[in-house]
């Protein structure tokens, strides 16, 4: 409840940073899709069955606090491949990074493909900071700080952060 309380003043406040907004929105993501799930009037409910899903519904919110939130651009070539982030804020100089647990891609995969995406976006001039949002619902992470903790390292002059959720909510 008092992580919920300081993240929700967080968000209300004029004085956080994007970093640390964009952190806070992630801790809450599933809030949000809890209530997508729960409609009312014996609506159906939005389903959110895979990354896709989760990378539409954090565009959304993206949009609704910053400006220039531009999806799918690419990254230079990483050993002979190139990709695409999710999401560049190039004014705040941050790439957003979705991915939703599954049966093939628990903390182990996850943590490997992320490994590879915080190599990829070291190498980008444009950018200072990565945030990876892990949607792991179905709670497939056995130790998500462990994984959270590990990730956030400094490469370079890269910051990166590392939100898996729900854990505790």
């Amino acid at each position: 409840m008092a992580n919920r309380a300081a993240e929700r003043a967080a968000l209300a406040s004029d004085e956080i940073g994007p970093e640390e907004r964009i952190v806070a929105l992630c801790r809450r993501f599933p809030l949000f899709v809890g209530r997508l799930q729960n409609r009312q009037r014996g609506r159906p409910p939005f389903e959110v069955d895979d990354e896709y899903d989760v990378q539409d519904i954090l565009h959304a919110i993206l949009n609704l606090h910053f400006d220039d939130v531009r999806p799918e651009e690419y990254t230079p070539s990483y050993a002979g491949n190139a990709s695409r982030v999710d999401f560049y804020l190039p004014r705040e100089r941050i790439v957003v990074e979705a991915k939703m647990t599954r049966p093939n891609l628990g903390q182990k995969e996850a943590a490997n493909q992320l490994v590879i995406d915080v190599a990829r976006y070291a190498q980008m001039p444009t950018v200072d900071t990565l945030i990876c949002l892990v949607y792991d619902p179905e709670r497939r992470c056995d130790n998500p700080r462990t994984l959270e903790n590990d990730l956030e390292a400094s490469v370079g002059r890269l910051k990166v952060r590392v939100i898996v959720c729900p854990q505790g909510l």
